[in-house]
């Protein structure tokens, strides 16, 4: 009988093969996997000790052969087959850009992205790691941006658990041979998040680093990639995000060699995961608009440029770095729970999407934005507050058109559903953005106290009242 595999899961060849030599640089190997329609290239990769390995996600129910190609005899024309079957409940298969803006599972189930930054969460070792995770059960967070490679930088100053290169007999790093452990390490942390229905956001390159990985050869830079591709780009909760903060690294890798990076990124994921880069100074933004970026991630303190964003771009965005609460000294590290909140509520009420991260000074330099741990701020309920009300209205928010009030009244909506901001304002009464004609029901939002009291239902455009307090937003659900 046939393996059988769910849809959007792995199926995994491995191979026995030469460990002579460098088998990373040596040994090329792929398979060409088809159901009788369609065919896809997938390369393999060197999973030390003889052992080669190729991952395949069927994108499509029923019946997939494969044969492998290789430059080494006793890994080519390898051949072998499976049924891919029905997904579980909760496999939905990779996220894609949907109707522009947007958002959605593979499947066609909605994705709203309310997720949190934990660089180096990967790298500290296994009872961080895992206390990491039992937090992030119950945080409410879908999205993880983190760092592959180790990170030097303010409060993480840490030694890693693992490295991703194996050092030569010089003691220095070998650029050519990776070291698997370290792979075997941060791909099962990958699935992890994946099992708790989190995006794993893969940040390839940083300039943080004492190490020198943030500094390697072009050519080492592009085997890397082609490297990490092959391992991780089965996993269907894995996005690609060039860097964080690219344009600190222009000295070395100029605008040309990131246009590279995606070039290779893009040739070598068969499933065409969602590919990002991340800027450090605003004004050295990144050209969101080439093909090669599915989407835009900025990192930003004014999102009310939401809409400025979208209308530039043409594609969703996330200002992934918003700012972050917390109380260090660095003015993006310190800003109040309640402004954390807000810059949300405007991002979304625009159209578009934000990120969080905790910066809170800790006796032993253990702070989530870094290394994860245990949460101690107040945002990450009241987040999760708005992404429920976002996943249970309509698909896709979309800004309200017109420039008074709407360039300080954030509002959203969809067909006769609106979701409206007041933020700092504190009317007494509304009357803007309401349906001209038809059955509604009106909700008043604290989006601090998470609490939702329904005005009452009312037909046509009427004038509300309002509690007069800052922090509240309006819902309006057609009835008819």
């Amino acid at each position: 009988m046939d393996t059988a595999v769910e849809q959007w899961a792995r199926f995994e060849v491995r191979l026995a093969g030469p460990s002579a030599g460098n088998p990373f640089v040596d040994v090329q190997l792929s398979a060409e996997f088809s159901n009788g329609q369609k065919r896809m290239r997938v390369d393999g990769f060197y999973d030390g000790e003889g052992v080669y390995r190729i991952r395949f996600m069927p994108t499509e129910l029923g019946q997939w052969s494969y044969v492998t190609e290789s430059n080494v005899d006793a890994l080519s024309g390898q051949s072998g087959a499976f049924a891919c079957v029905q997904p579980g409940a909760d496999r939905h298969g990779p996220v894609r850009v949907r109707d522009t803006f947007h958002f959605a599972h593979a499947d066609g189930t909605p994705y709203y992205p309310f997720g949190t930054t934990c660089y180096a969460w990967a790298h500290q070792g296994d009872a961080l790691e895992e206390q990491t995770l039992e937090t992030l059960k119950t945080a409410g967070f879908n999205k993880m941006r983190m760092c592959v490679f180790p990170k030097d930088y303010i409060f993480n100053k840490n030694e890693p658990a693992y490295y991703p290169f194996e050092k030569g007999s010089d003691g220095e790093w070998d650029f050519t041979r990776y070291d698997v452990d370290f792979f075997r390490h941060f791909e099962r942390r990958v699935e992890e998040l994946g099992d708790l229905g989190i995006e794993a956001d893969l940040i390839l390159f940083h300039p943080y680093d004492r190490w020198g990985f943030s500094t390697m050869p072009h050519e080492s830079d592009y085997a890397y990639l082609r490297y990490v591709v092959a391992r991780l780009s089965s996993y269907a909760n894995v996005w690609w995000s060039m860097a964080n903060e690219y344009d600190f690294m222009l000295r070395d890798k100029p605008m040309e060699v990131w246009d590279r990076f995606f070039d290779i990124v893009r040739l070598g994921d068969p499933y065409d995961h969602l590919r990002s880069i991340h800027n450090g100074r605003y004004e050295h933004s990144y050209d969101h608009t080439k093909e090669c970026v599915t989407h835009v991630c900025v990192q930003y303190w004014d999102v009310k440029r939401m809409r400025q964003w979208r209308a530039q771009y043409g594609k969703p965005v996330i200002d992934d770095e918003c700012e972050y609460e917390g109380n260090i000294k660095r003015n993006w590290g310190n800003i109040t729970a309640r402004e954390l909140v807000h810059r949300f509520w405007i991002s979304v009420c625009y159209g578009g999407y934000a990120g969080h991260g905790e910066t809170y000074e800790h006796p032993e330099d253990v702070l989530w934005w870094s290394k994860g741990g245990v949460l101690h701020g107040q945002s990450a309920p009241r987040i999760a507050f708005l992404r429920r009300i976002v996943e249970e209205g309509p698909r896709g928010i979309e800004p309200l058109s017109g420039d008074f009030p709407w360039d300080r009244t954030p509002a959203g909506g969809c067909g006769d559903y609106r979701l409206i901001y007041l933020g700092e304002h504190q009317p007494r009464h509304f009357e803007n953005g309401l349906p001209e004609r038809g059955r509604y029901a009106v909700d008043v939002i604290d989006t601090w106290d998470m609490q939702i009291e329904t005005l009452g239902v009312f037909e046509g455009k009427v004038e509300l009242e309002l509690p007069g307090r800052p922090y509240l937003a309006l819902r309006v659900r057609p009835l008819d």
